[in-house]
C-alpha cells in the first residue's frame, strides 16, 4: 500500500494507525516501550513511598503545609484537559480532517506547555522554601519522581511540535497517521502517571 497515497474521507481506512504492516510493527514496539516505562515509574513510586516523610539524617519530616495544592490542581486540570484535546485530534484523524486534527494537537501542546511551566514554578517555590533536591533522601525521591514525569512531558511537547510542523504541508497519510496516534497514546500514558502522582504524592502529602 502506498503510504503517501492521497485519500478522501470516504476512502480513508477505518483504522489508519494500523492499516499497514509497518504500522502494526511500530505499535508492538511502542507497547514494549510503554512496558519499560511502567517499570520505571513503579520503581520511582516505590522509592518515594519508602522514603516518605524521612527528613535529613533520617529524622521525621511532615509534608503538611508544604505542597501548593491549588497550584497542583490547576496543573492537573491543564494536563487532563490536554488529554481530552488529544482525543479530539484523534477523532479528526479518524475522519481524515487534517486541519482540525492539527488545531487540536496545537491546543494539546499549549496546555502541556502551561503544565510544564507551572511545574518549573512549583519547583522553584519549593527550593526557596528550603525543600531542595539534596535536602534529604525524601526530597531527592520527590524531585526524581515528579521531575522524571516532567521530563516525559517535555519529550511529548518536542514530539508533538515536530509532528505539527514537519507534516504541516504533507497532509495526512498512512505513514504519519501512525506517528500521530502513537503520540496520542504516549500523552495519555503520562496523563495517567500524573493522576497517580497527584494522588500518591500530593493528596497523601497533605494528610501528612
Amino acid at each position: 500500500m502506498d503510504l503517501n497515497r492521497k485519500f478522501t474521507p470516504e476512502t480513508w481506512p477505518e483504522h489508519p494507525e494500523t492499516a499497514t504492516l509497518e504500522a502494526k510493527n511500530k505499535f508492538v514496539g511502542f507497547w514494549l516501550f510503554l512496558g519499560g516505562e511502567v517499570v520505571l515509574f513503579a520503581t520511582l513510586f516505590a522509592t518515594y513511598l519508602a522514603l516518605k516523610n524521612k527528613g535529613p539524617s533520617g529524622m521525621e519530616f511532615s509534608t503538611q503545609g508544604l505542597y501548593e495544592l491549588p497550584l497542583v490542581f490547576i496543573m492537573t486540570m491543564l494536563l487532563l484537559t490536554s488529554s481530552l484535546t488529544s482525543v479530539y485530534a484523534m477523532y479528526h484523524l479518524k475522519n481524515y480532517d487534517f486541519k482540525k486534527m492539527q488545531l487540536w494537537l496545537g491546543i494539546t501542546a499549549f496546555l502541556g506547555l502551561g503544565f510544564l511551566m507551572l511545574e518549573v514554578y512549583e519547583f522553584v517555590h519549593y527550593a526557596q522554601e528550603g525543600f531542595t533536591f539534596n535536602n534529604s533522601a525524601f526530597s531527592s525521591a520527590f524531585y526524581t519522581l515528579v521531575g522524571t514525569h516532567g521530563f516525559h512531558v517535555a519529550i511529548g511537547l518536542v514530539w508533538i511540535t515536530l509532528l505539527i510542523f514537519r507534516n504541516s504541508k504533507r497532509g495526512l497519510n498512512l505513514y504519519n497517521a501512525t506517528k500521530y496516534y502513537t503520540f496520542s497514546l504516549y500523552w495519555h500514558f503520562i496523563d495517567v502517571i500524573w493522576v497517580f502522582i497527584f494522588s500518591v504524592v500530593y493528596l497523601m502529602g497533605v494528610v501528612g
